[in-house]
């Protein structure tokens, strides 16, 4: 089960190309050790772990394939925990049905490709549970307390918001073993503690996330499970399966358990949402899938003598009503911004310029660029700002363009947010230069990225 769900995720590695969140690790795991400390006094300080991690990967080369490697190993082992965790909650099927549905996920496969570190999350929330059974089947086995603390440090270090599956444990607190599991969660939560602070400090990076309402309810399936019709299914077999894990008394505690794993996390994250500072984005909520996979595996295993068929059925529906998904994350333009479709689309000339409507696209540029590049008039340093993702830049943008005849501007947006307000200032100073606007192309999806061509207007021109 952990080379099918390794396999799953690392066949989309290859194919859709890194987007801006993947550059930023890039970016940042290229730096020193004080580059990086200094980033996180700024922006990203949760990330911390996560870029020094990097950044020792990345020693090894920068390609995409190995950017992403890491995650689709994190998958792995989250299969391989999931499988025995089920086991050990109902039988070696339900451990096998719960690993198989977790790897068909398109979620697994988009952040099992993807050089973040939500993989990394949910792996670390499937061994605190995993650990956590172990310790409560031996509560005085002190070094099985060590390792759910380990664990409980692991998922407070991987994510911020990751934390959030962790009161949904607090279920399983019982007499004679309670002292010891609030102490390993307190020990544990103490990078929580640390990285909560520093993201506050810095939450005007995530100034950008809209406040959300109840109504994000009804795309959750599909969130947690990356498609809409079998996310839905998916769902309800979930909660089946917590149904039928209640009814048996000895598993009540865990069938709360899980059932929190699930719906606490976006609850929680809604609350916080409305009570300190907008943050629902659904990507922090990928630690949800394992428990969708667990509770339905745990739901198809307890069919009774049909469930090998009730697993497979599952499987291959799943397979059949994500196709289409599985087949989305794995285009060029799986990640939504498409950077080698950009450098298609520039056409470049002698002596043509170029301009970013954000200056961090430059990373991506610089990544992806293998051939002749307009220049970069407005570039004013090689390394990034020592506080964030963007490049220094010549605030002169007419004087940068002087004696330049054409010059393409490269925007993250649509192009109406360029051309027709004012979301891309330097589109608007490229045309106060004297430039006017001869071709403008988007990628397929939103934000995507826009490509624009201006070419130097002569009084004949613009009567």
């Amino acid at each position: 089960m952990a080379l099918l769900a390794t396999a799953a995720a690392f066949s989309g590695t290859g194919s859709a190309t890194l987007n801006g969140d993947e550059l930023a690790t890039l970016s940042a795991a290229r730096r020193s050790l004080a580059g990086m400390w200094e980033l996180a006094l700024n922006i990203d300080g949760h990330f911390l772990p996560y870029y020094l991690f990097m950044h020792v990967w990345t020693m090894a080369g920068t390609a995409e394939l190995w950017l992403r490697l890491p995650s689709a190993l994190a998958i792995g082992v989250a299969a391989w925990l999931l499988a025995d965790l089920g086991r050990r909650l109902h039988s070696v099927r339900a451990g096998v049905f719960a690993a198989a549905v977790f790897a068909v996920l398109p979620s697994v496969s988009y952040f099992g490709a993807f050089a973040r570190s939500y993989a990394f999350a949910a792996a670390a929330a499937v061994l605190s549970f995993w650990a956590l059974h172990r310790a409560l089947e031996r509560p005085a086995a002190a070094r099985r307390w060590v390792l759910y603390g380990v664990a409980v440090a692991l998922v407070c270090s991987t994510h911020l918001f990751a934390v959030l599956v962790l009161p949904a444990q607090l279920a399983l607190a019982r007499r004679g073993a309670v002292t010891r599991m609030l102490g390993a969660l307190a020990l544990g939560g103490v990078p929580a503690v640390v990285l909560g602070l520093i993201g506050f400090g810095e939450r005007h990076a995530i100034s950008w996330i809209p406040q959300r309402g109840p109504e994000v309810w009804l795309k959750f399936p599909k969130m947690a499970a990356g498609t809409n019709a079998f996310g839905v299914l998916l769902f309800a077999v979930a909660v089946a399966g917590a149904v039928h894990l209640y009814a048996r008394r000895q598993e009540r505690a865990w069938a709360l358990a899980l059932a929190g794993w699930l719906v606490l996390p976006p609850l929680l994250l809604l609350a916080v949402s409305h009570l300190v500072t907008p943050v629902y984005v659904d990507r922090y909520l990928f630690v949800t899938a394992p428990a969708l996979a667990l509770l339905a595996g745990l739901a198809v295993a307890a069919v009774p003598r049909f469930s090998v068929a009730a697993g497979v059925a599952v499987v291959v529906l799943g397979c059949a009503l994500s196709f289409p998904d599985h087949v989305d994350v794995r285009e060029e333009n799986g990640r939504f911004e498409n950077i080698p479709w950009a450098l298609r689309v520039i056409r470049a000339e002698r002596d043509d310029a170029i301009v970013y409507g954000q200056s961090q696209l430059r990373t991506g540029f610089d990544y992806y660029a293998d051939s002749l590049m307009p220049v970069d008039v407005l570039r004013s340093g090689d390394e990034p700002s020592p506080s964030g993702f963007g490049y220094p830049e010549r605030a002169d943008v007419a004087a940068a363009l002087d004696g330049r005849e054409r010059v393409w501007v490269v925007w993250r947006g649509s192009k109406q947010s360029g051309l027709e307000g004012d979301a891309v200032p330097r589109v608007a100073e490229v045309e106060r230069a004297g430039f006017g606007l001869s071709l403008a192309k988007h990628s397929a999806e939103l934000p995507g990225l826009t490509v624009a061509l201006f070419t130097r207007q002569r009084p004949a021109d613009n009567p």
